[in-house]
This record gives C-alpha cells, sequence and structure tokens, in this order.
C-alpha cells in the first residue's frame, strides 16, 4: 500500500466489497440477491453472489468469493467463519438435500473455513467442521465435529462420519477410506474450538472499527 509520512492516516479508499444478483443464463435464468443477515460482517475484498444465505454472526474475511452463479442455492450457518482466501462454487444441476430442501453446498452452524479453503459443491458441512488452510471438500458430506486437516482433499461422494479426523494432505476419495478415519485427537478439537472462539467475535469487533453505514469504497459514514 502507497505509504506517506505526511499522511499517516490515508488512504482510506482502498477497500470494497461486491454483492449482487447472479447474471442471468441458461443454467440459472432468474437473478437472485443473497440474504444476509445484518450481524454477519462482510470483510473488504470479498465477493457474494446470487442465492446466498449467510446467517447471524458469521465473519466473512478479505479475498472470500462466494458464487451461487452456477450451483445453487448456498446456505452458510451461524456463527461461521470464512477466512481469507475462502472460495465457495458448486456445479451446476448438482444438488444434495437437507430437512427436505436442496442445496448447491449447505454450511451449518459453528463451522470454520481456515484460509485459502476451497468448498464446492455438492457438499455438505454438518455443524462444529473446522477445514483446514488449502484444504478441499468437492461432492462430499463431512460429519458434524470433524477435523479437515490442511491441504487435504474430501471427494468422491464419500460421507465422513462424525469426529473424524483427516490428516494433512491426505486424499479421501473412497468410503473406504472415510470409514478408517481415527477420531479427532484432543489438541486438535481444543484448536477448533478456540478457532470458533476468537472468529466469533469479529463481526461485532469489525462493525464497531468499519462503522455502522459503509459505502461500496469502504469508507465509514
Amino acid at each position: 500500500m502507497w505509504s506517506d509520512p505526511n499522511h499517516v492516516n490515508g488512504p482510506f479508499n482502498m477497500y470494497s466489497y461486491f454483492i449482487g444478483s447472479n447474471p442471468p443464463t441458461s443454467v440459472n435464468p432468474t437473478p437472485i440477491f443473497p440474504k444476509i443477515s445484518k450481524s454477519a460482517f462482510l470483510s473488504p475484498f470479498t465477493c457474494i453472489i446470487g442465492d446466498v444465505t449467510i446467517r447471524r454472526n458469521t465473519f466473512v474475511a478479505p479475498f472470500v468469493s462466494v458464487r451461487a452463479d452456477e450451483g445453487t442455492p448456498f446456505h452458510i450457518g451461524r456463527n461461521c467463519n470464512l477466512q481469507d482466501g475462502v472460495i465457495l462454487h458448486g456445479l451446476k444441476n448438482k444438488q444434495l438435500e437437507v430437512d427436505q430442501k436442496k442445496y448447491s453446498i449447505f454450511i451449518a452452524d459453528e463451522v470454520s473455513c481456515a484460509h485459502g479453503a476451497l468448498i464446492h459443491g455438492p457438499c455438505q458441512i454438518d455443524r462444529n467442521v473446522f477445514i483446514g488452510f488449502k484444504a478441499i471438500v468437492y461432492h462430499a458430506h463431512v460429519g458434524e465435529g470433524s477435523f479437515i486437516a490442511s491441504e487435504a482433499v474430501v471427494t468422491g461422494g464419500v460421507t465422513v462420519k462424525p469426529g473424524s479426523f483427516v490428516p494433512p494432505g491426505a486424499h479421501i476419495d473412497s468410503q473406504q477410506k472415510a470409514d478408517s478415519l481415527s477420531p479427532v485427537p484432543k489438541d486438535e478439537v481444543e484448536f477448533a474450538k478456540e478457532v470458533q472462539r476468537v472468529n466469533q467475535e469479529f463481526p461485532a469487533a469489525y462493525s464497531i472499527l468499519f462503522g455502522k453505514n459503509k459505502c461500496t469504497c469502504g469508507l465509514s459514514c
């Protein structure tokens, strides 16, 4: 960022985010605007497009892309955190059913998606799941309380049973591999809890920092 000793508080207009309807296409002919809780926080340089629901007190960090322009809809639950560089996208006409409703991506409450993770529909992420740095979840169902470590891949239509630990760099692409996973180690359980604790404070804290009303350039007013 440009700096000058005579401008210790500036520049200020270096950040923005984009929220908008999906563009009309043969896949999704009807534009739908995202539905976002007032208590969620969207950081600078985030992009949220299409039929996306974000529930209360969810933190969306900088450079997050949530793009429901092909696969749709997306649901992101309460007290989630999508950390820097997380990507959500889905394949057309590929959905799964949760509570008698179809989704491209369904993320339940209190899910942590760490820096650089890729969540690609169709997939379902249950409550209290931790998805590690640069991990990939695609065409999978991850059970409650599971921990997917850094750079691991979960795919192939597998169902990961609740409380499972996917080791760093592992490639879980068959149900046999998914069924053989061990329980989450105690230290990783505590780590995931601490990530949740910290990130649940961010929406309110950043809202105070940035101000109640912000224009698209990011300036508080």
